[in-house]
């Protein structure tokens, strides 16, 4: 077995996610308007740009419609694995000429899928869908199909495997020619009229299989399913009607007799191979899916906008409310409000009733208690911003409450007092005192004493004058000056740093969706390309 993202023949480009019929979410989100630019890019263009490439018939279905035993009667030989557990089709299987195979062994289309080869499977072993790796295409080439013409089996619409389901989606937007399954039983149900709508709104070239009829309400069922396509403006829609039959089930070769199927594979056939109605097939869907486009992708380049619009909106309101709250602490730290509660009672009570650690600790509290409070205003103001923006419910609750808040707040401050203290010792240590009569020399200051005057002359405002100038009784005056300068600066940056990353965190889900402005422009870049390709 080979397998690999660059499989052998040319690679024209790497993998895009498809487009979702009907606005079905894939697995990666994307903005509003990238769905159809997938498109764009995975099936029109391609398509436009190589008119000659085989046709691709997606044969999509319920659970249980019998898609695998289809294709395998269609082309002769079991590729795909049929059988009562579901789901059965997992990995998506490609059958196609093989002299067709170079058009599928690149990535020309279904870029995001991984190419698989395996042995030629008998009819006996048929190689097993659940062996492939994910997100991958299995392509087996059969000399019994037509050249020009592929199938691809994909999984079930309405699989209880999310995955699948997306799968299956994305497929019918690579198709050529929709090919919808359906049962006697289930023929009614809202999935499969889901994509038929899909298929109409889009015009693309769509054929019906009425599979497992019982032969005694042929008749009455064919009537019905043909009155419910006149019904939704699909009666143009050719129909296909496949008694039940032993082999349905999986019974016997697991093949349908040739009976069952030849109106379906020759009608299929001369969609190959017929000149003027491979172009009409080819032309039909992809014209259907430019003219949806011709009114969608205006709506959506105009969705793109307010989204953006909305984004800027919800990023403004984060950087406004903490620059204001920034602005506000600055002001606040001038005036000596860090110098309240605890900490002044502290400050009063140094040197006599207080040690320099004590002062220290109540300081730092205070610091972090007023940073807090900024955060907490920053964040009142960008909830009742977020209470009055629609868009803002997209947006993912940022972890955390208010104790990790308080956490995150007073860990940034213990490392403020830690550098603090670290630039009080280097400066103690580079003081020299003058030696006296005897020859003796000056008392060094304490290094946690230099801190706690440090820090009270920086946070206490003119309360604190008193602090600054015992810091230069101690140090000297231009060491004083020197030391508060550093402590200023230290002060500021690691007030800005704990308000920046409290908006950071805020702004984290927003960045995450990478709401940008060049979609708009590339939809209607795209539009006016694809219309004057047509």
């Amino acid at each position: 077995m080979w397998s690999g993202s660059n499989p052998p023949g040319p690679s024209e480009r790497s993998a895009l996610a498809r487009c979702r019929p009907g606005g079905v979410a894939g697995p990666r989100p994307r903005p509003p308007g990238a769905a159809r630019l997938a498109q764009l890019h995975d099936y029109l263009v391609p398509r436009l740009k190589d008119p000659d490439a085989p046709l691709l018939a997606v044969v999509g279905g319920s659970t249980g419609a019998g898609k695998s035993t289809l294709v395998n009667s269609l082309v002769g030989r079991r590729v795909s694995e049929a059988g009562v557990l579901r789901p059965t089709t997992r990995t998506p299987v490609l059958v196609c000429h093989p002299e067709d195979q170079h058009w599928f062994a690149g990535l020309r289309v279904l870029p995001q899928l991984t190419r698989v080869w395996l042995p030629q499977a008998d009819e006996e072993h048929p190689a097993e869908a659940g062996d492939a790796e994910d997100n991958a295409l299995r392509v087996e080439t059969a000399a019994t199909l037509p050249r020009g013409l592929a199938l691809l089996d994909a999984p079930d619409i309405d699989s209880l495997v999310v995955e699948n389901r997306l799968l299956a989606a994305e497929l019918m937007c690579a198709a050529d020619i929709w090919v919808m399954v359906t049962t006697a039983s289930r023929y009614a149900d809202a999935v499969p009229w889901h994509l038929l709508r899909t298929a109409k709104e889009y015009d693309a070239t769509l054929v019906t299989v009425l599979d497992r009829v019982p032969h005694q309400v042929i008749g009455e069922v064919s009537r019905q399913f043909e009155a419910l396509l006149d019904k939704a403006g699909l009666g143009d829609v050719p129909r296909f009607t496949i008694p039940e039959l032993p082999e349905s089930t999986g019974g016997g070769s697991g093949l349908l007799p040739e009976s069952a199927v030849a109106a379906l594979r020759g009608w299929l056939a001369h969609r190959a191979e017929d000149p003027a109605a491979r172009q009409q097939a080819v032309s039909r869907t992809a014209s259907g899916v430019i003219d949806s486009l011709d009114t969608r992708l205006p709506e959506l380049a105009g969705a793109v906008a307010a989204q953006y619009a909305a984004a800027v909106r919800l990023g403004g309101a984060v950087e406004t409310a903490y620059g204001r709250q920034a602005a506000r602490v600055r002001k606040e730290l001038g005036k000596g409000a860090v110098l309240a509660g605890d900490a002044r009672a502290r400050w009063r009570a140094y040197p006599r009733d207080s040690t320099a650690d004590e002062l220290l600790d109540a300081l730092t509290e205070s610091l972090a208690a007023l940073l807090h409070c900024a955060v907490s205003a920053a964040e009142e103001s960008i909830r009742d911003v977020h209470r009055r923006e629609p868009a803002a419910g997209a947006l993912k609750a940022v972890a955390g409450g208010d104790r990790e808040v308080a956490e995150r707040i007073g860990l940034e401050v213990r490392r403020w007092r830690r550098v603090l203290e670290e630039l009080a010792e280097d400066e103690v240590r580079s003081v020299e005192k003058p030696a006296g009569r005897a020859g003796a020399r000056a008392a060094v200051p304490d290094a946690e004493t230099v801190a706690a005057l440090l820090a009270a002359s920086l946070l206490g405002g003119r309360r604190a004058r008193p602090a600054g100038e015992r810091l230069a009784e101690l140090l000297g005056a231009q060491a004083a000056l020197r030391l508060r300068d550093k402590g200023g600066d230290l002060v500021l940056t690691h007030v800005d740093r704990v308000l920046h990353a409290e908006r950071d965190r805020r702004l984290a889900p927003l960045d995450a969706l990478d709401v940008t402005p060049e979609p708009q422009a590339e939809l209607i870049a795209a539009l006016s390309v694809l219309q004057k390709e047509k």
